[in-house]
């Protein structure tokens, strides 16, 4: 496409969260309500969530190679965008469904992981569907397409009654927003003349409403809905838009707490008008932003080293801190 692009925005929470690791260990396993159960775990969104699935697709987005993956099992690449293990292989281990979860287009998927879950993520993908065109990656819409195809097959695996079971009683997670606003917004200006930042942001949310609409006509019941971080603050952002000094991109973290509020007021929305519905904001931006701006672990991040981080470690008490504060809302 002639133009250099990183792999994808939502990469870059890597080396703040590494820092968080640094300062914090948590090993707590997650209490969950009594007599409640949840049997899988099944994924849309972005690179922070993809465990492969771009793998076989035509994009430069890809990291099926070293570093990546070399401390998951086995020391093999796998195309998650970390060392090890993303959000979605932690919380499903927290919630004792099973390691990790795998990519939909995994070719070495097998019939029976269908019912633990899988996830459709796609790293570059966003809310703005030109997100996923400019870096050639499954769009949403197409992780949607996906979604129903594999509620067919899982059909033919347990049952209708089961699969009903399955989708209504299951963690959804929906992980986007970094590449639209980093990339699509700001580094491609590919929207720039078109909208503003509050226009850009209603698109962003109204095709989030759209979706998780989808989701919900589709059977999903229990979805959680990840922030946008502080894009501004990032690493890769302070060094394109922070100036000398690499500060925080303050348009960057505008536009990241415009869209959150939007996302906040949708859901409560929804929680109104699908009681039965649990549709559950879970709150990257501030646990990121509270971290990055702690000055003890600003004085840390003189310690970082280029190239792949241990990002597991990181990923691992920040899905462990979100969960505490968020997991009886999705009963």
């Amino acid at each position: 496409m002639g133009m250099t692009v990183f792999p994808s925005s939502s990469t870059f929470l890597l080396p703040h969260l590494l820092v968080f690791a640094l300062f914090i260990s948590a090993k707590a396993l997650l209490k969950m309500p009594e007599n409640q159960t949840m049997p899988a775990v099944i994924v849309f969104g972005d690179s922070i969530v993809d465990a492969g699935n771009n793998n076989g697709i035509r994009t430069i987005v890809k990291c099926n190679f070293l570093p990546y993956g070399r401390d998951f099992d086995g020391g093999v690449p796998t195309g998650r965008f970390c060392n090890g293990k993303i959000p979605s292989d932690l919380i499903a281990e927290e919630l004792g469904i099973k390691d990790t979860v795998p990519a939909y287009l995994d070719p070495t998927l097998k019939p029976q992981d269908l019912m633990t879950g899988v996830t459709f993520a796609s790293g570059g993908a966003g809310y703005d569907p030109l997100t996923s065109k400019l870096v050639s990656v499954i769009s949403l819409e197409e992780q949607l397409n996906y979604f129903k195809e594999y509620i067919a097959k899982l059909i033919d695996v347990v049952g209708e009654e089961q699969t009903n079971f399955i989708l209504a009683k299951s963690m959804i997670l929906v992980v986007a927003g970094s590449d639209d606003i980093a990339n699509t917004y700001f580094l491609f200006c590919a929207r720039k003349l078109q909208y503003d930042i509050p226009a850009y942001t209603d698109l962003m949310v109204n095709s989030a409403s759209e979706f998780l609409k989808e989701l919900y006509g589709l059977g999903a019941r229990r979805i959680g809905v990840f922030s946008t971080p502080p894009i501004g603050c990032l690493t890769s952002q302070r060094t394109l838009a922070g100036g000398i000094e690499r500060e925080c991109a303050e348009d960057y973290n505008v536009a990241a707490t415009l869209f959150n509020n939007k996302l906040i007021s949708v859901l409560d929305s929804f929680r109104r008008s699908m009681p039965d519905g649990r549709f559950v904001y879970m709150d990257v931006y501030n646990s990121l932003l509270d971290l990055i701006e702690n000055p003890h672990i600003n004085m840390a991040l003189k310690l970082q080293t280029k190239g792949a981080v241990e990002l597991e470690k990181a990923y691992r008490v920040l899905v462990t801190n979100i969960l505490q504060k968020i997991i009886d809302k999705f009963f």
